[in-house]
């Protein structure tokens, strides 16, 4: 559960280093002495010289002083470390509770592949940062989403697997709920996950700084813009007028199916803990697309794009712990 915490931080941290346009601000992958900032006037000058010769110093922050590289480096840094952090605080304990035979064998490969998938979001990051350090100084969207996605992905795996520790579900018996209403939870938790992708591509290409009102597009319900971009399907993915409509559409499927999910829910005999997730499921639902539309309508501010951001995960959360509810119910 601190893990899934910290991760949670991480994610949201990811999307303020984003918002402030500090992700390109460390040219250098260092897994081992990264861990260690500049630490005196010299250390500072030779990497901010690095950052110098970088195509986004060069092209769009070029008369930077040192005081603004700092500034938008400290972010970046601060996101590494956290996900070193992460890496220690999950690795150590494990080693430990292992030598120490406290951990039941059906659950070392779980933790061995929460581990390695860390491991390899490491490298994609890097992967995504470099990118942004060619030619063009602007981290490609298709990268950028892909480590949203491997976050998100860790992220659930590590909290069902918490949530199956806290309540000891492979050891008590369970009584599930209803299969129609576990199906519609499942559904629901991939539409969540699809629609917060649908966010990386909108934070990749800066589209929420367009069309700010809602819930018209440029005074219509379709823009006209959709589908100016050949061949059709690049449209989805690099058109920022396609795919701001696909995340409000996305966003909007998953509100009408939350509310549709909670009256569904409301007429089954589900124990008070299942019951529980379901309220705070829909609580969740309205936050976020209260959150969304602000942000829009604000022109994206950082705090309030970042709240949004961890509105999502929010939502995600509690989509998990009902699915993981509804599973495991208790009769």
């Amino acid at each position: 559960m601190i893990c899934c915490a910290m991760v949670f931080a991480m994610v949201v941290l990811g999307g303020v280093t984003r918002l402030t346009g500090s992700g390109l601000s460390m040219v250098e992958w260092d897994p081992i002495f990264g861990v260690v900032p500049p630490l005196g006037e010299a250390d500072w000058e030779a990497t901010f010289n690095l950052y110098r010769e970088s195509p986004e110093y060069q092209k769009i922050n070029v008369g930077m002083d040192l005081h603004g590289f700092k500034q938008i480096y400290w972010f970046e840094f601060a996101h590494r470390l956290l996900g070193r952090a992460i890496g220690l605080v999950f690795l150590l304990p494990f080693l430990y509770f292992l030598i120490a035979g406290r951990i039941r064998k059906p659950l070392i490969p779980r933790l061995v592949t929460l581990f390695a998938l860390g491991g390899l979001q490491g490298v994609l990051g890097w992967y995504m940062v470099k990118s942004g350090l060619v030619d063009n100084p602007h981290v490609s969207q298709y990268r950028l989403t892909a480590h949203l996605a491997a976050a998100l992905v860790i992220y659930a795996y590590m909290l069902w697997v918490a949530l199956g520790l806290w309540t000891n579900a492979d050891r008590v018996a369970a009584s599930p709920a209803p299969r129609g209403l576990r199906r519609f939870a499942a559904l629901l938790g991939g539409l969540v996950f699809i629609t917060a992708l649908s966010g990386g591509f909108v934070a990749g290409l800066k589209a929420g700084f367009a069309y700010n009102t809602f819930p018209l597009m440029d005074s219509r319900w379709i823009p006209e813009a959709m589908f100016m971009q050949a061949p059709a399907w690049r449209n989805f993915f690099e058109n920022i007028a396609t795919v701001q409509f696909d995340h409000r559409l996305l966003a909007t499927l998953v509100f009408v199916g939350c509310v549709s999910f909670w009256l569904a829910a409301r007429r089954q005999s589900l124990p008070t803990s299942a019951r529980t997730g379901v309220h705070a499921l829909l609580a969740a639902a309205l936050l976020q697309v209260t959150l969304g539309i602000s942000t829009l309508l604000l022109h994206v501010p950082t705090p309030l794009a970042a709240t949004h951001q961890a509105g999502a995960l929010l939502l995600l959360t509690v989509i998990l712990v009902v699915n993981h509810r509804l599973i495991y119910a208790r009769s």
